[in-house]
């Protein structure tokens, strides 16, 4: 990215107050197209949608919005060949990382980027610099760690229990990511029951997936699962949920984040943590960008970045988004309210990033195979699935991320006692 040219649309905005700089500041309009590539549909999609209007309409620039649901294939292709959009959502801190390292022949990187991050949440903000250089903001975030019941079925303080086998709403089907939704899970009940300390080792490379750690949080999930696990491979995981308010219920319970569940987060349904720990997963969608010789992206990624944007996205109550930007704090309903409560740093929660978002997109990808492999075979024995992913991990690394930015914790009280598990900010021992 140009300095002189970031220079340039910096006076620009303090002088006219818009994104996009006048013609009359000099150096001549920029380009009116920009591209970006992102893999939503349906409220996701809309809500995404009401942003860029604003975009569109505030500064003239048309944004051309390539939609695919195999967004890592896609965008890996495209900049293989040296063409890829100016800007992408990057799903995966893992992903991010990756691109920063890319770049030989016509391959091409992301770029630094210009943008304020001083008023993001940890650990979004941690995540989103490269070596000291800023590479892509987190656009929108999420709790995975929530445990979701119909208040019709159980009341409005009473959901079933969360250790039940059978009562859980299982679909594991997602297009080319099909399996996450376990990945998902299996992580979050290892990060319950090892700890911070274990979860940090393990994703760069200190622990084994062949350990008795990760065995048993194989083994816990497909337990819990019960009679559920069958056909949930092909189930779309958007379409599980909808099993807690038929008549009579399939389900009572489902795991995820709220933008996962298909409802929008009004007071028919409510949520408890899915574990007694107060460690949660979290996740981000990223946007970066690739190309550095149109300021329409440039004016796009800050216009994203910034509060007011965000804002917006969240305020579109279908999509369930929520926002790292710290300055946001207006959520439709009370449980959206209260899941946005959880990622401040005084909430009492440690957050850690997801295992497989973490991971580069291979690694991720073979979790997810394992996953899928693990719900459908008779074996309740998953040694051969995890020896598997040691040899995969030993081919292509651990998770890029430095172990101190997974996980973040409340701050510390003075005098108080370092807990890996509790504490913050997570340093892990050893």
């Amino acid at each position: 990215m140009k300095q002189t040219l970031t220079a340039r649309f910096a006076r620009c905005v303090l002088v006219l107050g818009l994104l996009l700089a006048a013609a009359g500041c000099g150096g001549g309009s920029p380009p009116e197209r920009v591209t970006i590539m992102i893999p939503w549909s349906g409220d996701e999609f809309q809500a995404f949608h009401a942003v860029l209007t604003a975009f569109e309409q505030e500064t003239g620039i048309q944004v051309d919005v390539q939609v695919t649901r195999a967004l890592t294939q896609q965008l890996d292709a495209a900049v293989t060949a040296g063409a890829p959009p100016d800007l992408a959502m990057l799903p995966s801190v893992g992903a991010v990382h990756g691109y920063v390292e890319k770049g030989n022949g016509k391959e091409r990187r992301l770029q630094p980027l210009d943008v304020p991050t001083g008023a993001y949440l940890e650990p979004f903000r941690g995540l989103a610099a490269v070596r000291g250089k800023v590479y892509a903001v987190p656009v929108k975030v999420d709790v995975k760690s929530l445990a979701w019941f119909a208040k019709a079925a159980t009341g409005p303080s009473a959901p079933p229990d969360r250790d039940t086998p059978g009562v859980w709403c299982l679909g594991l089907e997602s297009g080319p990511t099909s399996g996450w939704p376990g990945a998902d899970w299996i992580a979050d009940l290892l990060l319950a029951r090892a700890g911070v300390d274990f979860y940090t080792k393990w994703l760069t490379g200190g622990e084994k997936w062949r350990s008795p750690q990760l065995d048993e949080a194989w083994t816990a999930w497909r337990a819990l699962m019960g009679s559920g696990v069958r056909g949930a491979a092909v189930r779309n995981f958007g379409e599980a949920a909808a099993g807690m308010t038929t008549t009579p219920p399939r389900c009572s319970l489902a795991h995820g984040a709220l933008s996962a569940m298909g409802f929008d987060g009004k007071d028919d349904h409510d949520f408890v943590t899915s574990s007694a720990t107060r460690r949660l997963e979290v996740s981000a969608d990223f946007v970066g960008m690739f190309t550095d010789d149109n300021p329409g992206a440039e004016a796009l990624i800050a216009f994203l970045a910034g509060t007011r944007a965000q804002q917006l996205w969240v305020d579109q109550e279908a999509g369930a988004a929520f926002s790292a930007d710290g300055h946001v704090t207006r959520y439709a309903t009370s449980v959206q309210q209260r899941i946005a409560g959880m990622l401040r740093p005084h909430s009492g929660y440690t957050l850690c990033f997801g295992a497989a978002d973490a991971m580069t997109p291979d690694v991720s990808a073979a979790f997810y195979r394992a996953v899928l492999d693990y719900a459908t075979g008779a074996t309740k024995d998953p040694d051969r699935f995890l020896a598997d992913l040691d040899q995969v991990q030993e081919k292509l690394g651990s998770s890029p991320v430095p172990r101190e930015k997974l996980c973040v914790g409340p701050p510390r009280v003075s005098g108080s006692p370092a807990d890996p598990g509790r504490a913050g900010p997570v340093v892990p021992a050893g």
